[in-house]
């Protein structure tokens, strides 16, 4: 038996089980979008299907709704993996395994990806929905969001007829959302001049773990430790004591979630041994007291490790380590407009070893498009001050409000009929791909809302069923309501 068979709307979580029985992380869509095109083949509805895997489905009006300007419903259908070590899941190549806790969806030891998969199925369950009236609706699902939009970034839009957009991947439940930031990802790449390991010297393994984690833009003001950062600070340190070199540095998954762990091997003076022991200790403390209350699972720990063949030479870990310590983390700046959102922020993601060097992956987010420069603009200075190559990648536009728009008044008054109290209207720093729709067609107009999803991107992800079922009401509301 499915297990969530019986939560309502039956429709929407019997869809919603179905695109989690197959992997779907970015990079990794073409099973969930041919899933998406036999759910649109096996009702007799248009679809088109590209390159990138993307998928356009549509429907006809129903009668009386002929002249109604259309609607287009959008959602991606890629998610974040992120798994604890023994799930017992290879996220290639398994679904997931679903799990009901109470008013909550979640998945065993993994990421739940209701973000964005709870929008794609409540739209496949208004399109499946034969009892709705409806003007003409074209379901838009896009691949790729969560590593740089490059689904929306290469979606055709030419082939809607829609202007008025409804993206369904907003994570809590009594806001609409107008507005958001705009992001690119930074590389720094530091490449190595790999010396043999001094002869004699010991080598450690530390690992930063316990963390929490979370979405770096949802979750970046929640105060949490990021491993990365974390251990840049003490490996600074440590190396001023000990002269310490770099064999490797591994850490975070995502540039886009603040990383969980972060593992280093190092090689210390055999001398220095007890010093660096030492002050891995001393330092966890310090760290856990640090972030005693937004983190309090936070780990630290040393052990022997293997004799690495090469490390870093000393001016090279000097280098990479003074970056690690300089580089900005966290936020950066307030709005001075909208009380309590993050308007500029940053995040080292990703920290990754290769045979050339040692790459650090940022995340830079704002809504002020010159801070989003002026953030870049820092870490090339760094770079040239470390001699480390700099690059931009994957950079997507804010998403700015729109003053007057139709669709945000009717969809407040479909939110207030179902909740009964008005929506709040609200930007996020976290980015959306209404920003690139609107920068392909500035006559669009959109708005984004969700249901309550708390902690995505991290294996703690979870979706309230009550939320849901209310949201499914509010679209259905709106949709027979707009004409």
């Amino acid at each position: 038996m499915a297990v969530l068979q019986g939560l309502k709307p039956e429709k929407v979580f019997e869809y919603f089980e179905m695109l989690c029985s197959v992997p779907h992380g970015s990079g990794n869509t073409k099973q969930i979008s041919d899933l998406c095109v036999r759910f649109a083949q096996e009702r007799g509805l248009r679809c088109k299907q590209d390159e990138m895997n993307n998928v356009i489905i549509w429907k006809d009006a129903t009668p009386g709704y002929e002249n109604a300007e259309p609607l287009i419903l959008q959602g991606h259908i890629d998610m974040v993996c992120a798994s604890e070590p023994d799930c017992g899941i290879d996220m290639e190549t398994d679904g997931l395994r679903l799990v009901v806790d109470g008013d909550w969806v979640k998945a065993y030891k993994t990421s739940l990806g209701a973000d964005n998969g709870i929008g794609v199925a409540i739209t496949m369950a208004l399109l499946d929905d034969d009892t709705l009236r409806h003007p003409r609706l074209e379901a838009v699902f896009t691949t790729d969001e969560e590593t740089g939009m490059f689904g929306a970034d290469s979606v055709d839009l030419s082939v809607l007829e829609g202007r008025n957009l409804i993206n369904l991947d907003s994570e809590e439940e009594g806001y609409l959302t107008v507005s958001c930031a705009g992001g690119v990802r930074v590389d720094a790449f530091f490449q190595a001049d790999w010396e043999k390991a001094p002869d004699g010297w010991r080598f450690f393994e530390v690992v930063i773990d316990g963390l929490k984690g979370g979405h770096s833009g949802a979750e970046i003001d929640k105060g949490r430790a990021s491993a990365t950062q974390l251990m840049g600070r003490f490996l600074y340190r440590a190396e001023k004591e000990t002269g310490l070199r770099i064999a490797s540095m591994e850490g975070g998954t995502f540039t886009n979630v603040i990383p969980l762990f972060c593992r280093s091997v190092v090689a210390v003076p055999a001398e220095k041994a007890g010093c660096f022991e030492a002050m891995c200790k001393a330092d966890e403390e310090m760290f856990r007291n640090e972030y005693a209350t937004p983190d309090p699972g936070l780990r630290m720990r040393c052990a022997d490790a293997e004799m690495a063949e090469k490390v870093f030479s000393a001016v090279r870990t000097k280098a990479l380590l003074g970056m690690l310590l300089l580089a900005p983390y966290g936020v950066e700046a307030m709005s001075m407009d909208i009380p309590g959102l993050v308007q500029t922020s940053m995040n080292l993601g990703v920290i990754k070893t290769e045979e050339e060097g040692i790459g650090l992956y940022f995340s830079l987010r704002s809504s002020i498009g010159s801070q989003k420069e002026m953030l870049a603009e820092r870490l090339q200075a760094l770079c040239t001050l470390f001699e480390a190559s700099f690059s931009t990648h994957d950079p997507y536009p804010a998403w700015s409000f729109k003053k007057e728009s139709r669709l945000r008044d009717a969809m407040s008054a479909a939110c207030t009929k179902i909740l009964g109290r008005e929506p709040g209207i609200t930007a996020t720093h976290g980015g959306l791909e209404c920003g690139l729709f609107m920068e392909k067609r500035p006559d669009f107009d959109c708005v984004s809302l969700g249901p309550d999803l708390r902690e995505v991107h991290s294996v703690r992800e979870r979706l309230s069923i009550s939320s849901t079922e209310r949201l499914y009401n509010i679209m259905r509301s709106f949709i027979e309501n707009w004409k």
